[in-house]
């Protein structure tokens, strides 16, 4: 099984060496209220179709303890976030920055990218679908495990899954909304840290955005390839080196 291949190419990994305003432009996002805030996690819970990693899933609840039942994953759809028909009379530049703006404080990560861009990142995640992610923290490094079925990114600590496997709750879960790609030329970006005890949200919106640099950067993708396709030869000095980390 490659994945079995994959974290075994891991095993010896270190992976943990801890030393440890309102604005109208905002009236396209429609309210939330506090039950369905409630209600939008509590729906959220296991993985992707196929024969790819479960995890069970917290969705966009924040500081809840794991949940044992299985269902599929649901996102919050885009039209429950934001008003279309209002913002297909906005500019790129103003979703943008109104997309970002709104995701700030709010214990959400709001990014976003040119549906050419997401298109490329969709087609090389077809063909790899896992990755090993280091976050730096202090003198130190934990290693973060992602998975990738389009339009969903899901991440969680790498010793995390080594041992519990399917049972392994998420740390951050991201998604990409392309309903407004072909009027806008821009696919949105969600992000949700599941558990604030395990990452931040600046930590998150890191992992996010170098997630996605490993299968947009031509070089790093090569890294990526070989992680999913050439186990044996994959060498994590050298994701630590193409992210400027030292090897320790």
């Amino acid at each position: 099984m490659k994945l079995r291949r994959i974290l075994s190419s891991l095993s010896n990994l270190a992976t943990e060496k801890l030393y440890f305003s309102s604005c109208p432009s905002r009236q396209i996002f429609t309210a939330r209220s506090s039950s369905s805030q409630r209600n939008a996690g509590s729906n959220l819970s296991e993985a992707l179709p196929g024969n790819h990693i479960k995890w069970a899933s917290l969705g966009s609840v924040r500081n809840s303890r794991f949940a044992s039942g299985f269902t599929p994953l649901q996102p919050k759809p885009l039209d429950s976030i934001m008003d279309l028909e209002r913002a297909k009379t906005k500019s790129p530049e103003e979703l943008t920055s109104i997309w970002d703006d709104y995701h700030l404080g709010r214990g959400h990560i709001g990014i976003t990218m040119k549906a050419q861009v997401y298109r490329l990142l969709e087609q090389r995640a077809a063909e790899c679908r896992y990755f090993a992610i280091p976050l730096w923290r202090g003198n130190g490094y934990v290693t973060m495990f992602a998975q990738v079925e389009a339009p969903h990114m899901i991440f969680t600590g790498l010793e995390d899954y080594k041992a519990r496997g399917t049972q392994a709750a998420p740390y951050l879960t991201s998604t990409f909304y392309t309903e407004l790609s072909e009027t806008t030329d821009l696919v949105f970006i969600r992000g949700d840290v599941v558990f604030t005890s395990k990452l931040t949200d600046e930590e998150a919106k890191w992992i996010m955005e170098t997630a996605q640099s490993f299968y947009l950067n031509d070089t790093r993708y090569k890294l990526l390839e070989r992680f999913n396709k050439h186990t044996h030869d994959f060498e994590f000095k050298d994701v630590l080196q193409a992210l400027d980390m030292p090897i320790i």
